[in-house]
């Protein structure tokens, strides 16, 4: 075990290395990163709820459309009642949220531009829904990055939150945003330990993740790591989302995160321009650091 912790550390310090200094590899890393300002908490985004805009079925659930083109909507229930379910679709795709609170949450609008489709459900049976109100919006997104800078129902944290205030800690003096990136990351890694019982015990139902709790315990399954770097990065104004799908191994959550001026970086730490591509905190620190098949998503957060 001691062995194995070491052997993180060096990769995550091997990382650093490469992200801060510049690597002569195969691949093209950086040797440099463009010199920006630190983020000030007065520029950190938080949702918020006008209510110009709304659509509720007037008995279970309420729903504030007013910044969709901002990247994201917040809705709540209006009784505490089970198995009602926000829907978001665009085309093909939909995404399905579990209302839970009478307070309000978010959730991304993160199909790009277009028309999409509101939905409230409710619970007939089993996995049989009832459509209790529906609505067509349109959608012409301000920043197409915008929902990737809002904290979110997965990717969820307050003012208040112990990740807002490590995520400060953590740049504090630092220059550029790759070097951010490199010590958020760096951070996640040492701090969490994979949570195997966590892991059998949720594997047959949807859990959210516990940024907070994954932090202060040092434990976390994938999606509690790709949630909590992705919290680290938006704090700091660095675009990031959670992608849950396959690889080769598993089904599995990683992250990728935007930095300007360059792109999407991936697990390795190199960049492809105009591209998407993937950090995967959780295989960086486990016997599966060095993966590298195929990530395909199935949602992205």
């Amino acid at each position: 075990m001691k062995n194995d912790k070491m052997i993180k550390k060096l990769i995550c310090i091997l990382i650093a290395i490469c992200l801060c200094c510049g690597c002569q590899d195969s691949k093209e890393y950086p040797t440099k990163c463009k010199e920006s300002p630190s983020q000030t908490e007065e520029q950190v985004l938080w949702p918020s709820q006008e209510q110009m805009d709304v659509l509720s079925d007037g008995n279970l659930a309420f729903i504030d459309l007013t910044h969709k083109n901002d990247g994201y909507i917040c809705a709540k229930l209006l009784q505490k009642t089970a198995g009602i379910k926000l829907q978001i679709s665009k085309d093909e795709k939909k995404y399905n949220y579990d209302l839970k609170t009478m307070e309000f949450e978010t959730f991304p609008i993160n199909m790009k531009n277009g028309t999409y489709i509101i939905k409230i459900l409710q619970q007939i049976e089993g996995t049989r829904y009832a459509i209790c109100t529906s609505r067509t919006i349109d959608v012409q997104l301000t920043n197409n990055l915008a929902p990737y800078l809002y904290p979110n129902q997965i990717v969820d944290y307050t003012k208040d939150s112990y990740v807002y205030k490590k995520s400060f800690e953590l740049v504090k003096g630092d220059k550029d945003d790759l070097t951010r990136i490199a010590h958020l990351f760096k951070y996640v890694v040492d701090t969490l330990d994979y949570d195997d019982q966590k892991a059998k015990d949720v594997s047959e139902t949807f859990v959210l993740p516990d940024i907070d709790g994954s932090l202060k315990s040092h434990k976390g399954i994938c999606f509690d790591y790709a949630a909590c770097l992705a919290a680290l990065c938006r704090i700091q104004g660095i675009p990031a989302k959670v992608i849950v799908g396959w690889t080769d191994i598993e089904y599995h959550a990683w992250v990728e995160i935007y930095l300007k001026d360059k792109g999407w970086i991936n697990p390795k730490i190199y960049f492809k321009k105009e591209k998407w591509n993937l950090v995967d905190p959780t295989f960086s620190d486990s016997k599966n650091s060095d993966y590298e098949g195929k990530y395909d998503e199935v949602y992205h957060y």
